[in-house]
């Protein structure tokens, strides 16, 4: 590719994350607004399903092939990735703020770093213990494990972090394994999960949501926007710039996440909780940081690694 095509192609990509960190960042806000109108678990089952039939929208008319990767790895990135990541954010998010609980489902590069340090044998290295060492100093502050009652929001947002980091884990194996296509992978994890999900609203849940304008329009964002749209931006994104870049792109989306809950919900932390999540920030930022710096040590080469930045799907 000529010098000229490569920085084209590189420009749609910050292009790309340009759109992407609003939309995925707003999400957290209209997906509380839609739990007003239904049950969580109701509501996530709905969006899950039909951001995987997006997603393979998306594969035919990129005419893709369909065919599902290795199906146990795929199941059981789906339990982690869309089931448990998703069942998790959507009850932290039932029982405390939208802004907050963005942040805390941003801790999964950190759980990431200790997982891989587990069963990869990846060493910290650099600026990633700076970075931890800030991530868990904001993690207290944030869920504030002293006060018993008001903690269990930022434990599950926390958890939901976790559960992500596990499902990106077994990417990780998994590409050690095979090399697929990331865009299939994605959209077979999200049905395996989402079946899993309907299982668990039809067992667990009443009814069906109250379908006022206002839970439309969140139906409507989520799938055509937070899904179809911002998952495909995210490939091309992967493809267009190094990993470490592309992700530094996504440090918005926890900002967008408590700027508008503030505005738009009323959500106003506190000055622990805001020191907290500031905290979080910055250690995302540091580790990005070094994710960049290591991108262009090893020549800058863009990734399809399947990491991606959480948002209620």
């Amino acid at each position: 590719m000529a010098d000229g095509d490569r920085t084209h192609t590189r420009e749609l990509g910050v292009l790309s994350l340009a759109v992407i960190a609003p939309i995925w960042g707003y999400s957290w806000v209209t997906s509380k607004v839609a739990l007003d109108d239904a049950q969580p678990f109701t509501f996530i089952a709905l969006i899950t399903a039909s951001g995987a039939g997006c997603l393979f929208l998306v594969l035919l008319v990129s005419r893709r092939s369909l065919r599902p990767p290795p199906l146990g790895w795929t199941m059981l990135i789906g339990l982690l990735q869309t089931t448990l990541f998703n069942s998790l954010a959507i009850i932290a998010l039932s029982l405390g703020g939208a802004g907050k609980v963005s942040v805390l489902a941003y801790t999964m590069p950190f759980w990431l770093l200790l997982l891989a340090w587990l069963f990869l044998g990846e060493r910290l290295h650099s600026l990633q213990w700076p970075a931890v060492a800030l991530a868990f100093a904001g993690l207290v502050l944030v869920v504030r494990p002293w006060d018993i009652g008001g903690a269990l929001s930022g434990v599950l947002a926390c958890a939901s972090g976790l559960a992500w980091a596990g499902a990106a884990l077994l990417v990780k194996l998994l590409q050690r394994r095979t090399h697929g296509d990331a865009l299939s992978l994605a959209a077979w994890q999200m049905t395996f999960g989402a079946v899993a999900l309907i299982a668990i609203a039809t067992a667990t849940q009443s009814g069906w949501p109250d379908w006022t304008s206002s839970f439309v329009l969140c139906l409507a964002y989520s799938t055509l926007l937070s899904n179809a749209l911002c998952w495909s931006l995210w490939i091309f994104a992967l493809r267009s710039l190094p990993a470490g870049a592309a992700g530094m792109g996504t440090l918005a989306v926890p900002v967008v996440g408590v700027v508008a809950s503030w505005a738009q919900l009323g959500e106003r932390p506190d000055a622990v909780e805001a020191a907290g999540m500031a905290l979080v920030v910055v250690a995302l930022a540091v580790l990005a940081a070094h994710g960049v710096r290591a991108g262009r040590r090893a020549g800058g080469a863009a990734g399809e690694e399947l990491i991606i930045p959480p948002c209620i799907e």
